[in-house]
């Protein structure tokens, strides 16, 4: 029987309710848990939801469950057990406490199970996103200690301990993810022969020298480091000054200098990996401090840059590299810590940014950033006053489409625009 040790940040299995975008805490939830639906490169394909239509214009969806699929006690997994998890989840709220979008997404749905192996989703209006939003659900049970850590995933669960290790048993060996929180202490591991497999080496406080003795693996994430602006009120209001602030900063250097080149260019609100940016085909926008300059108005006092200490990682530095460079075209600003994240998210939730203030964009759905973040029509959590009437009509269009080609091409336009008139300063994909 073969042994993988694999080195993590973190060794853990989160509650039924809590979503998370912990690429640690992910790796180990897909060898454990089985996404109701499998999403790649912006593309929703069978998981524990084997196949699905959609009937009525896009208001009811049939979705059949993958036969045989059965939980590691040994219980089959039935259509009940999947309305039961998404009942618990609509309901839940978020590690900051804040109610999951998953609830609004789904106003006025209707699920029901008309057999033991298939669920029905009947909505108000047309769901063409649906396969995708339910791509971020995984279906688990509690075992009788009362974690988490029944799942249907080809690996099972034989030893936890919360934020120290997993042991799991599966297809012709074992796994050990073994929880270490310094990457540099990952990177010994490897070294001395203790860690097979050591992930997020990229978070190291120095420039790897990717030892040739090792198989080194890189993937951009999905993940958009970037500022919200406040288009409310102030400076940003105006949609010039968005534009000049994204042609003021020099992303690639930040990338280079803080990153040690380990993160891709942002072009608009998503990474390459999502829904309709391979049919939006943008390029980054350029770092032109004098496109800059005659863009931006007069500033009346400093702007008011926010940060938190960390998520994102070196938020501090970044936002001391935007402010150095604000300060070059004739910007003057001033930079505000607030060292408890969870009160940062519910200040950027209360709408509470100063004039700009760096966050994380996590969802792997094209959709649920638009509706979450931009649409002026919903005005969600996380909106911050953006209110475009040419891109409106473009994100209805693109939310009612429901050939799937189409729908790429629809929301192609949305993401053109938002490249035209950004509602964020865009930043970077990391590297993981």
């Amino acid at each position: 029987m073969q042994h993988l040790r694999i080195f993590a940040e973190k060794a853990r299995l989160p509650p039924a309710r809590q979503v998370t975008d912990d690429t640690s805490v992910l790796t180990l939830k897909t060898l454990v848990l089985e996404p109701l639906c499998r999403w790649h490169e912006g593309r929703a394909g069978p998981g524990l939801f084997a196949a699905w239509r959609h009937e009525d214009h896009g208001h009811r969806w049939t979705f059949a469950l993958r036969p045989g699929a059965t939980f590691h006690d040994g219980r089959p997994c039935l259509a009940e057990d999947i309305l039961a998890f998404i009942d618990g989840l609509l309901n839940a709220r978020d590690t900051f406490g804040m109610r999951w979008s998953y609830a609004r997404y789904f106003a006025g749905a209707v699920f029901s199970a008309p057999t033991a192996d298939t669920v029905q989703v009947q909505t108000p209006a047309p769901f063409a996103d649906l396969p995708e939003v339910l791509s971020e659900f995984y279906p688990s049970r509690d075992d009788a200690a009362g974690q988490a850590i029944l799942g249907t995933g080809p690996w099972r669960v034989t030893d936890y301990l919360a934020d120290v290790r997993a042991e799991l048993h599966g297809p012709g060996g074992r796994i050990t993810m073994q929880a270490e929180t310094s990457a540099e202490a990952r990177l010994h591991a490897l070294r001395d022969g203790t860690a097979d497999v050591a992930l997020n080496l990229e978070r190291c406080a120095t420039r790897l020298d990717f030892d040739p003795g090792f198989d080194w693996l890189r993937a951009t994430n999905t993940l958009s480091v970037m500022y919200f602006l406040n288009a409310g009120a102030g400076l940003f209001a105006d949609p010039r000054a968005r534009l000049a602030i994204n042609h003021a900063i020099d992303k690639r250097a930040i990338i280079e200098d803080i990153f040690f080149g380990l993160a891709t260019p942002a072009a608009t609100i998503v990474s390459p990996h999502h829904f309709a940016a391979r049919a939006a085909a943008l390029a980054p926008i350029p770092y032109d401090p004098d496109a800059a300059k005659r863009l931006f108005d007069a500033a009346s006092g400093p702007l008011l840059i926010r940060t938190p200490t960390f998520m994102p990682d070196r938020a501090e530095q970044v936002s001391q590299a935007v402010a150095a460079s604000l300060g070059a075209i004739g910007i003057p600003s001033r930079i505000e810590v607030q060292p408890d994240r969870p009160e940062y998210a519910r200040e950027a939730g209360r709408r509470n940014i100063g004039d700009m203030a760096i966050f994380d964009s996590s969802p792997h759905s094209t959709f649920r950033i638009l509706n979450d973040k931009i649409s002026s029509a919903v005005q969600a959590v996380w909106w911050q006053g953006h209110d475009d009437p040419v891109l409106e009509p473009l994100i209805m269009a693109a939310n009612r489409t429901m050939d799937d080609a189409a729908r790429a091409t629809a929301y192609a336009a949305c993401l053109t625009r938002l490249h035209a008139n950004p509602p964020w300063l865009y930043l970077f994909h990391p590297t993981d």
